[in-house]
């Protein structure tokens, strides 16, 4: 007999920043979050960082999904997810969701990403040191440990710490890790913890298919230009940004992505080392410092700022199939006299493709400019796109007109309404 395929009943929408992190995925998370009724992680770990503010409170998330400000929404962590303790859990606990599969990071990962990060020198990928690369190297080395070890037999959580942590001190022989005290905490943690945990596949998957109707949101953090196999390798972070890392992050198949929302700042940041097309070693980039207050949630470190570079968001949109973008901090932008656009890469002579993989090459491009004039009246106040600038309407019209994806939402400031929607 013919077999019918029932389709996905509620599909996923993915909010995924298209930069090198930083964009303000955060507050549009948040704004989606107020009408979804699941919002998940699903990679990377504390090593993320969100912002959101709400009547003049603001909320800084380093692990759990930002969505979680809203109570009546389940906030789940896939099984991508690397889970550092103690997770924060407060008063949003029973709305918590927790992956049995995810990986745990343990104190004496951060110590061997330190130890790591100081051996490479001049070499300095300027990681966050939270200990995330290294739980992923556990992970692919097939020596990780996992919630379910935790919220297991408490004999074999501590046969496999044992062995994990034994394996590590032969590897570096200055690591200090004082196990019996390590398998004390986790006892406390995994009383914590247990009632939070669930199948997250058998639970997801039951969600997309109920056909009672779902608002699910994906929460990416990081950003596609830190995406473990096509950022810029090697100053990337450990785990796949980009839309394929929600169907491995989360267990569901990927007829189940639905909208894929790319969240790009009007001008671009990032955090550490590497080449930046598109930088401003200069007043510019001193400016958007300092009126952005461009400084990392996670690491307090200052970020480098340069020009919007549309040869990033492009290759973004290629990865992720961008349905929608929302540009955020449009309002750093007020009283630049000329505002600039990098629409191309010419490398001897030649002009690029697409975003190459080369590091070499992208250290030595040319950046090809759209040079459009500024607006001297400030855009923070506005709520309707009628109340932007004409300047500023026609940066977002060019962004759009360049990107071919329409533009829905527009950030002019901090606070959750400080944003206009299309």
């Amino acid at each position: 007999p013919k077999i019918r395929r029932v389709p996905v009943q509620n599909k996923v929408t993915v909010v995924l920043g298209t930069q090198w992190g930083d964009e303000g995925k955060g507050k549009v998370v948040d704004l989606l979050a107020t009408e979804a009724d699941i919002v998940c992680r699903v990679q990377g770990g504390n090593n993320a960082g969100h912002t959101v503010v709400v009547k003049d409170q603001i909320y800084d998330f380093h692990l759990l999904p930002s969505g979680i400000i809203n109570k009546d929404c389940k906030a789940v962590i896939g099984n991508g997810v690397v889970i550092g303790f103690p997770p924060g859990l407060t008063w949003w606990k029973e709305n918590l969701i927790v992956s049995d599969r995810a990986h745990i990071v343990f104190s004496f990962h951060q110590q061997i990403d330190g130890l790591l990060e100081a051996m490479k020198g001049h070499g300095k990928l300027g990681t966050t040191k939270k200990g995330i690369g290294p739980t992923y190297s556990s992970k692919a080395g097939r020596m990780g440990l996992r919630v379910s070890d935790l919220v297991g037999s408490e004999a074999g959580f501590e046969t496999k710490f044992r062995a994990l942590a034994e394996l590590y001190q032969q590897q570096f022989p200055d690591l200090q890790i004082d196990i019996e005290a390590q398998l004390e905490l986790y006892k406390g943690y995994k009383a914590q913890l247990q009632p939070l945990v669930k199948d997250v596949v058998h639970y997801m998957n039951e969600e997309i298919n109920s056909t009672e109707k779902k608002r699910i949101l994906v929460e990416g953090a990081n950003a596609t230009m830190l995406d473990i196999d096509f950022g810029t390798y090697p100053y990337v972070t450990s785990s796949n940004c980009t839309v394929g890392g929600v169907c491995t992050g989360l267990g569901i198949p990927p007829n189940s992505v639905g909208d894929v929302v790319g969240i790009v700042k009007a001008y671009t940041t990032r955090v550490g080392s590497g080449p930046f097309p598109t930088e401003q070693q200069n007043s510019i980039g001193q400016t958007m410092q300092k009126v952005g207050h461009e400084f990392g949630v996670t690491t307090g470190r200052l970020r480098r700022c340069g020009w919007l570079d549309l040869m990033i968001v492009k290759y973004s949109h290629v990865l992720n199939n961008l349905t929608s973008i929302a540009v955020t901090k449009l309002d750093i932008l007020d009283g630049f006299d000329e505002i600039k656009i990098g629409v191309a890469y010419k490398h001897n002579g030649k002009t690029l493709p697409l975003f190459p993989a080369s590091l070499e090459i992208l250290s030595e491009v040319e950046v090809d400019y759209v040079t459009m004039p500024g607006w001297s009246v400030p855009t923070s106040e506005c709520r309707r796109y009628e109340d932007l600038p004409v300047n500023a309407r026609n940066y977002i019209n060019k962004i759009q007109e360049i990107l071919q994806v329409p533009v829905k939402w527009i950030g002019v400031g901090q606070s959750r309404t400080a944003i206009i929607k299309l």
